[in-house]
């Protein structure tokens, strides 16, 4: 740990020192701090103006990309870790140790376009595979806390899809084909008519798995469009997905992953996931007065999925749906102005619902066979309710000096109905052995949360196109449904509170000459954290602490190469009192959460048809259990993509991904009933295809 510590100093004070001391030359035109963002004002801003770490992953990035999954792009912003586990789904980190279990779900607010892709208190840890990430604009990432513009979710940062405008004739198509009978289907096409713009997109993929029975098949749609009046702007967008996976579950046993045998099975054949969404807003936008703007964006969304959870005994099937109606509402003061003020509510109306159903009975043990009877174990809705109001303002105390100020508050509603016998019982009322059966269902009620988030910002431009800036913050979330009401054991009521997290930050960034920079330190402090305890209880008494630095450095070495990196130093530590097999976890490590991560990008740009990068991922060593008794070692891996120009308006490229085919686990975990375990990371694979424009 030392060594690192000491490796983080001695490059920042590097970094610093080059800063401070930087050259009057003139600055590269296509500086990323003049890029267009919206998350952190709901209306497009310059990145430079931002008062805050928000990562920006332009479409000509994406254009290289060409994810086929949101970790690989994940791997290119500091404090940025996406866990892959199988097909389409993940587990996400920014500043943050990989979560997992009771608590995962919510701590990040996933949106396309500013709207959340869940409805508050309904998330699910794998939802951004609805977004459509294949043909995004940009991608802007908020690390830390979120705007006083977002709520409840946006506690660790934020994920923000931005799809299309419709303002452009013409569109693409792009054609391509990889290992594992991997194929990808894009088209867009839009149109324009005077004041009106139309853009369709659409993106279908099929993937046979590498692992044995774990493909997926997903088509998603987007309509677009966009209308530029005399007093009105108004843009609309309807999105359309649907997911059919087959998933392959945790292999098992110490280094599991190094055998290639091993890493291809999949324990779990008969797994599955099938989930559908749609989504609609409509954005308007008028001068209601001189200085004065109005935007209000109402939007529904409607989604149901089903899958198999495997990793549970018995295998049980949940279904949930939910369908959610809301608005988005601001007024828009002196935008342009030394002092721009944005003011507004929110507020959101949800109809949720679960079903767990077991099928076969429980296999194993004579406790497991007698506390986890087949049948219906969960039928319960939730009508919920939020309300929220926001005042942010941006205040240019001087050319160089800007404060940006907020606060939000926000009322969460939750009014639950069970629909079967309440209790530890079976589905008939019949107790089982062993104390009782092992899923509770509590007595419908009502639960209400209310909570207050303050932030505060300064951005000091120090020099041309370089700035420090300073953040406080405090974000929330609230407990979510499955929390509270999908209970195990003899709790009958889970007595949670909303889960709040205080953060400073410290940042530092610009470009100069041939120079990039972007350093930023943090620390927060968290309370009240969701997690089961030995007692299979889910309680709200936990603490943690999280103290960091990301770094994002690029050089251009002349006008054909130029490097990028990207490091990320952290340590998440529990901070309260908890045994856990028989260890006091206050001052370990939160398992899941390596202290340093990043990777390299090389371009090379020979002539003007030929692009290529070279990338470099790392994974430092991470615990696998609270008690810090085991530990994954780490991985390396490279990637190689290339782009040839052919005409005009076509390229043909090529993914050649873990280039040097490394055994490595995209991740690694520990429970005391399998030791060891891990999804493996995919051997060397090749894609190719083709792009044209028309």
């Amino acid at each position: 740990m030392k060594s690192n510590v000491l490796l983080c100093q001695n490059f920042c004070l590097s970094v610093l020192v080059m800063v401070i001391f930087a050259g009057e030359t003139a600055l590269s035109a296509e500086a990323e701090l003049e890029e267009v963002v919206s998350s952190g004002s709901r209306s497009e801003r310059l990145l430079s103006d931002q008062s805050g770490n928000l990562a920006l992953v332009t479409k000509e990035e994406l254009d290289l990309i060409k994810l086929t999954h949101f970790s690989e792009l994940a791997v290119r912003v500091p404090g940025v870790n996406f866990s892959r586990n199988n097909g389409q789904e993940y587990l996400a980190s920014i500043r943050s140790p990989i979560f997992t279990g009771a608590g995962a779900c919510g701590a990040f607010l996933m949106a396309q376009d500013g709207i959340a892709l869940r409805s508050a208190g309904f998330c699910n840890v794998n939802e951004l595979f609805e977004a459509f990430t294949e043909q995004a604009q940009r991608i802007e990432i908020t690390k830390g806390p979120g705007s006083a513009l977002y709520g409840a979710n946006a506690l660790h940062g934020m994920i923000n899809v931005i799809t299309p405008p419709a303002n452009t004739d013409g569109g693409g198509l792009s054609i391509e084909g990889g290992a594992y009978d991997f194929i990808r289907f894009n088209i867009s096409q839009g149109v324009t008519d005077g004041k009106h713009g139309l853009r369709a997109m659409a993106s279908v993929t099929h993937d046979g798995g590498y692992r044995d029975q774990s493909g997926f098949d997903q088509q998603k749609i987007n309509l677009r469009h966009d209308y530029r009046g005399d007093v009105w702007t108004i843009s609309s967008n309807l999105s359309l997905t649907n997911l059919d996976q087959e998933t392959a579950g945790f292999i098992t046993g110490l280094d599991a992953f190094k055998d290639r045998e091993i890493a291809k099975g999949n324990p779990n054949p008969e797994a599955f996931r099938k989930a559908k969404s749609l989504r609609y807003w409509s954005r308007f936008s008028t001068e209601i007065a001189t200085g004065i703007r109005w935007q209000f964006t109402p939007y529904v969304r409607a989604l149901d999925m089903a899958f198999l959870m495997h990793f549970l005994p018995g295998q049980p099937l949940e279904e949930n749906s939910q369908t959610s109606i809301g608005i988005q509402n601001g007024l828009y003061f002196n935008e342009g102005s030394d002092l721009e003020v944005i003011a507004g509510f929110d507020a959101e109306y949800t109809r949720g619902s679960l079903k767990q159903t077991q099928v076969k009975p429980t296999q194993g043990s004579l406790f497991l066979r007698t506390t986890i009877p087949s049948g219906k174990q969960y039928d319960y809705d939730v009508d919920s309710i939020m309300l929220a109001a926001f005042m942010q303002a941006d205040w240019a105390i001087s050319p160089k000096l800007h404060l940006l100020a907020g606060a939000r508050l926000e009322y969460m509603r939750y009014d639950y109905t069970n629909n079967m016998i309440s209790g530890r019982t079976d589905e008939n009322g019949i107790a089982c052995g062993f104390g009782g059966c092992r899923y509770s269902r509590p007595q419908s009620r009502e639960d209400n949360f209310t909570a207050f988030s303050p932030k505060i910002g300064l951005l000091y431009k120090y020099y041309d196109n370089h700035d420090i800036y300073l953040n406080l913050s405090k974000s929330f979330r609230a407990p979510q449904a499955t929390e509270l009401y999908r209970l195990q054991r003899a709790q009958q009521v889970a007595d949670l509170s909303n889960v709040s997290l205080k953060s400073i930050e410290l940042g530092f960034r610009g470009q100069q000459d041939i120079f990039s920079y972007n350093i930023s330190f943090y620390a927060m402090k968290k309370d009240n954290y969701i997690f089961r305890d030995s007692s299979f209880f889910n309680v709200d008494n936990g603490k943690s602490d999280h103290i960091g630095a990301d770094v994002m450095v690029k050089v251009d070495l002349g006008a054909h190469l130029s490097v990028r990196s990207n490091v990320s130093f952290a340590r998440h530590r529990y901070t309260f009192d908890f045994i856990s097999g028989g260890v006091n976890l206050n001052g370990n490590d939160i398992d899941t959460a390596p202290r340093h991560f990043g990777s390299m990008q090389v371009a090379w740009k020979p002539t003007d048809k030929i692009k290529a990068e070279l990338e470099w991922v790392h994974m430092g060593a991470y615990y696998l259990d609270p008690e810090n008794l085991n530990k994954y070692a780490g991985h390396d891996y490279l990637n190689l993509r290339m782009e040839f120009q052919v005409t005009d308006k076509s390229n043909i490229f090529l993914r050649l991904t873990n280039l040097t085919d490394a055994k490595y686990a995209e991740r690694a975990d520990w429970t005391r009933f399998t030791n060891e375990r891990y999804f493996p990371g995919k051997p060397r694979a090749l894609y190719m295809g083709v792009n044209v424009q028309y």
